[in-house]
């Protein structure tokens, strides 16, 4: 009784089995002759087996033995608490009448997820109130008009799009960009520019699922709305940097790709490429690095029309390694500015602190159509991971919505799985055990009410307090749930110290070294809404200042 509760699962265990080796349980042979082993060692003796056979049999069972703990740690997992009689246990029927699983590409957050999602996303809103931005939020529902755009991109393809009661066509939000396009056109006038937004919304895309990719995600947005200088990507670049550097990730782990859409645009110009046609060549330019060059030049001619010359010249433009390489392809008489602005850029990340982050890369013009300027991209440095987070200049997208002239702006997207990904790649995953300050418990049944009275007065001064809904028999099991919880502080309500007008309250992350007596202190009831500063002044008195709550 005195044991940690554990989980059960009820039914026939057998389908849960480790699969049965096809090897042991063919019918013996005839025997034959044992060849001599390859190695040059003698041949066992006949029925024996020789050291490798059975080192291969030792890694069969091992292989058995881990799968077969692995399938009853997932039903461990699945099982949730109930009551049955003493015990609390509630099993899972091996065949349960749905399927407990996500949906592909989704996940679940049970509690130790979602203290890990809760430390990312107050890191993301973090950097986004110290640089100054205001956070925003929308409706995960959006009208499919606002991204069908005639670009070709592969987002119009992966939208979770439906008709409504209504006969709205209308579909969870692939992206946040549009509908802060949306949003802030809907203020027009009234809105004070520049603005500097964030936002850390669920987005959905219908694509094959990999690592670091779902089809459900999250992602933070950092958007700067009406600044028409390079100083808005150099603020945003440095958003991004300041995050990678406050969660422990350096310039050796991560780089941040920058090219411009403007100079490509010079560059296709000279090349013969319309202005129609350079949006929908972006798009395809885009998939340079997963299908190679040679995909690349094929789909520019099969689907952009391109002859097989230009489509070459294309090609060997995202193979450049530095802006004067680029800007040497654009020819005389073609405008540099977004040369100059590239350069400039460089120069000001140096000044900011952060010119070790960033690389030239031709090959980076982002997938969507409405990107017009510098576009970026952060990449792993160790080449395991796709994009990290990505953005750039879309001066135009809110023409497109009805914007009477063109309205600069531009931002990023940064998406929430792929860097815990990189987190666990380089180990620096955070610890983040369950916590709370308090676990208040009644001596018996009798003084439930008066326990309930203690965590009343205790949450009151702001301390986290964990009632126990059933006290125990044994005092150890108390401790015992004390522990499991992560409480720093034990408070008995017992009969003697509740007349008395008090409560006793230990500390359980006080040594073995230090005696019981100097572990506890009965607290007033008066007291036990400022009980935190009841507790810092007994541990200056007990010279213990390093004590905390």
């Amino acid at each position: 009784a005195d044991r940690p509760q554990t989980l059960t699962c009820m039914g026939n265990m057998s389908s849960e089995a480790a699969p049965v080796d096809p090897v042991e349980s063919a019918p013996a042979a005839a025997p034959a002759e044992a060849p001599a082993p390859a190695d040059g060692s003698s041949a066992a003796p006949p029925g024996e087996k020789t050291e490798k056979q059975l080192k291969r049999e030792a890694e069969k069972k091992a292989k058995k033995a881990a799968e077969a703990a692995k399938k009853a740690a997932k039903l461990e997992a699945r099982q949730v608490r109930g009551q049955s009689g003493n015990t609390v246990t509630v099993g899972v029927v091996p065949n349960p009448p749905v399927d407990l699983e996500p949906a592909s590409g989704t996940r679940d957050f049970y509690p130790e997820e979602m203290r890990l999602q809760r430390w990312l996303y107050d890191h993301f809103r973090n950097v986004g109130t110290l640089c100054g931005f205001e956070e925003y939020d929308a409706p995960v529902l959006e009208r499919q008009e606002l991204y069908k755009r005639k670009a070709g991109e592969e987002i119009t393809q992966q939208m979770y799009s439906f008709t409504d009661k209504e006969g709205v066509e209308v579909t969870l939000r692939p992206e946040m960009t549009p509908t802060l396009a949306r949003m802030v056109l809907g203020k027009a006038q009234s809105l004070m520019l520049p603005l500097k937004w964030y936002s850390v919304p669920q987005c959905w895309r219908f694509e094959t699922t990999q690592r670091g990719r779902k089809r459900e995600h999250y992602q933070w947005n950092m958007d700067i709305i009406g600044c028409k200088g390079i100083n808005a990507e150099v603020e945003l670049l440095a958003a991004i940097v300041l995050f990678f550097k406050n969660i422990g990730i350096t310039s050796k782990d991560i780089g941040l790709k920058v090219n411009s859409r403007k100079v490509m645009g010079a560059v296709l110009k000279s090349m013969g490429v319309t202005d129609e046609q350079f949006a929908p060549v972006c798009v395809v330019m885009d998939k340079f690095d997963k299908i190679g060059p040679e995909e690349t030049q094929k789909e520019l001619r099969d689907t952009q029309g391109l002859d097989a010359d230009t489509a070459k010249k294309l090609v060997d433009c995202l193979l450049c390694k530095s802006v004067d390489d680029l800007a040497a392809l654009c020819g005389e008489g073609v405008d540099r500015s977004g040369v100059d602005e590239l350069k400039r850029l460089f120069e000001l990340a140096d000044a900011y602190g952060f010119g070790d982050w960033l690389v030239f890369d031709a090959s980076v013009v982002r997938g969507l159509a409405y990107y017009t300027g510098v576009v970026f991209e952060g990449f792993d440095r160790a080449g395991e991971l796709r994009a990290i987070c990505g953005g750039g200049r879309y001066d135009r997208l809110m023409s497109l919505y009805g914007a009477v002239q063109e309205v600069p702006a531009c931002g990023f997207g940064f998406g929430d799985c792929v860097v815990i990904e990189l987190l666990k790649d380089k180990g620096i995953l955070p610890d983040l055990p369950k916590e709370v300050d308090f676990v208040v418990a009644a001596f018996n049944e009798g003084m439930q009410g008066s326990a309930m009275k203690t965590a009343s007065l205790i949450r009151e001064g702001g301390a986290q307090v964990d009632l126990l809904l059933e006290p125990k028999k044994k005092v150890t099991q108390t401790f015992d749930y004390a522990n499991r919880v992560g409480a720093r502080y034990m408070v008995f309500v017992a009969p003697s110290e509740w007349e008395a007008g008090k409560v006793r309250i230990k500390d359980l992350r006080l040594g073995e070294d230090v005696p019981d007596e100097e572990k506890q202190i009965d607290v007033a009831l008066d007291d036990l809404s400022k009980v935190k500063e009841v507790l810092e002044q007994w541990a200056l008195t007990k010279q213990m200042g390093a004590v905390k709550v």
